[in-house]
């Protein structure tokens, strides 16, 4: 649900990153936030408690170029990775208008995998949202790391529709850029669909 701001001209669009704990989250958008230049984004914000953690920052990037004579800013926010933090995962979700799911390549973690996106698919139903039909990537990260998941499958696993998905390391950005183009030009085109 992108937000129009008339005074600044600009479409506001939100990109949540979602995936299990320790999953890579806040690593993709430390680095898109270490890689962006200063002139083109806002402060990076972490809302913590004693026992949870959600980052957020917006940018403005000029390639995208403009809608109706509006610029395009992009709010990226992580989610809590454990389940536990569901009431947290629920209101971050709220106005979202696409999602990355950083998946975790390690054996060790396909479990919580699985259960991250079925949590996703959930939430985003509980706030009126269907996976199937929002702007959706998966990331496949920390393919560096040893006794991985193949990539077929993973995406047999979390990616049974065949949406865009990457292979990726956060910490060194392979595919981090990559996912977030991909999710901005699919929110784009959902909103230009729906601006008629």
């Amino acid at each position: 649900m992108s937000f129009i701001n008339y005074s600044a001209r600009e479409i506001n669009c939100k990109i949540v990153y979602y995936g299990p704990g320790l999953g890579g989250k806040t690593t993709n958008l430390q680095f898109i936030y270490n890689k962006t230049n200063p002139d083109l984004k806002g402060k990076m914000i972490s809302l913590a408690t004693e026992t949870e953690r959600t980052l957020f920052f917006d940018f403005l990037p000029i390639a995208l170029g403009e809608i109706r004579g509006f610029k395009i800013r992009f709010h990226l926010y992580t989610v809590p990775g454990q389940v536990f933090y569901d009431a947290s995962r629920k209101l971050i979700l709220k106005g979202v208008d696409g999602v990355v799911f950083v998946a975790d390549s390690q054996e060790e973690r396909m479990e919580a995998n699985l259960e991250s996106v079925d949590n996703l698919r959930e939430n985003l139903v509980e706030r009126g949202y269907d996976l199937d039909t929002m702007p959706y990537v998966v990331q496949y990260n920390k393919r560096d790391l040893p006794e991985v998941v193949s990539v077929d499958e993973m995406r047999r696993q979390l990616n049974p529709r065949r949406v865009s998905d990457f292979e990726a390391c956060a910490t060194t950005g392979q595919g981090v850029f990559e996912s977030l183009k991909e999710s901005a030009r699919l929110v784009l085109r959902d909103l230009k669909k729906k601006s008629g």
